[in-house]
């Protein structure tokens, strides 16, 4: 009986040597078909674009994705640390703008204490700075940070801007306080400067809202002063100096009495805003002493 064949009942099995004998046939066939005909490339290579070319296509767009995140990234931190030091310029340009504008107001206060110096070169200076200061928006009354130890005194006058702030009524020995002018407790014996005519100037904070001081008890009955004259401390004045500028006549009254003329002084020196002062180093000189 054939080796291949086999009797009925039995199951059909080919020998190994017949297996292979067939399967080296059918490589060999395949091999001459692939290498001298596109019989089967043309399928073969349709099958694998059909599946490769997405999945080529989806590696090569995941692969652009990350690559474009990654570079964001890298610009995210870029620009991160660029803005980090951008904010940190912005605040030194900040602080050096401040430092600039405190240096270019103290600069513009010093130039006005020196021409003011140079107005009353006559009287012997010192240079102080205001260290603090009453309650309320105006400096009324403060303190500088000179006192007796510099030869400060009580009484000696005060000047900035453009002419007088006040005296010294109270003196320690490294500081001293200051009265203004604009002080309710304040009296001082002006002159108007055109006319020598005398006047008492009252300190007044709640008129000084509106930037005035008051005066009082002036006599001009020839009706020669006029708004806009200068007021000085008078030569009668027990306190203070002659000749120092108070501020400008800004409205004048004929009292009741029909006598004495009263009104309204817009001072020379803007006591809302002071730094630095000048100290006449020497007292008013009375006929008792």
């Amino acid at each position: 009986m054939s080796p291949i064949i086999k009797k009925k009942g039995e199951k059909f099995t080919l020998p190994g040597k017949y297996l292979l004998f067939i399967l080296t046939l059918l490589c060999t066939g395949l091999i001459f078909i692939t290498f001298n005909t596109d019989f089967l490339s043309a399928p073969v290579s349709a099958a694998g674009g059909f599946i490769i070319t997405p999945l080529q296509e989806g590696i090569s767009k995941a692969g652009s994705w990350l690559s474009t995140r990654s570079e964001e990234l890298v610009q995210i931190r870029s620009l991160l640390k660029e803005n980090e030091e951008l904010k940190a310029q912005v605040d030194e340009l900040t602080m050096e703008n401040i430092r600039l504008q405190q240096d270019r107001y103290e600069l513009t206060n010093l130039r006005e204490l020196f021409d003011l110096d140079a107005q009353y070169d006559e009287y012997d200076k010192i240079g102080a700075r205001i260290i603090a200061k009453d309650s309320g928006n105006w400096f009324h009354s403060f303190v500088i940070n000179k006192g007796s130890d510099s030869g400060l005194q009580i009484d000696m006058n005060v000047m900035a801007g453009s002419g007088l702030v006040g005296r010294i009524v109270d003196v320690g020995p490294n500081w001293a306080k200051v009265m203004s002018i604009i002080d309710d407790n304040s009296y001082t014996s002006g002159m108007v400067l055109s006319t020598s005519d005398n006047l008492i100037v009252t300190g007044d904070l709640q008129l000084y809202e509106d930037g005035v001081i008051s005066f009082e008890k002036l006599i001009d009955s020839a009706d020669r002063v006029v708004e806009g004259d200068k007021i000085v401390t008078s030569n009668v004045s027990d306190k203070y100096l002659p000749g120092i500028l108070i501020g400008y006549i800004s409205s004048i009254n004929v009292d009741s009495n029909n006598l004495t003329k009263s009104g309204l002084i817009t001072p020379a020196v803007d006591f809302e805003h002071l730094e630095e002062v000048l100290v006449i180093t020497e007292l008013k000189q009375t006929p008792g002493e």
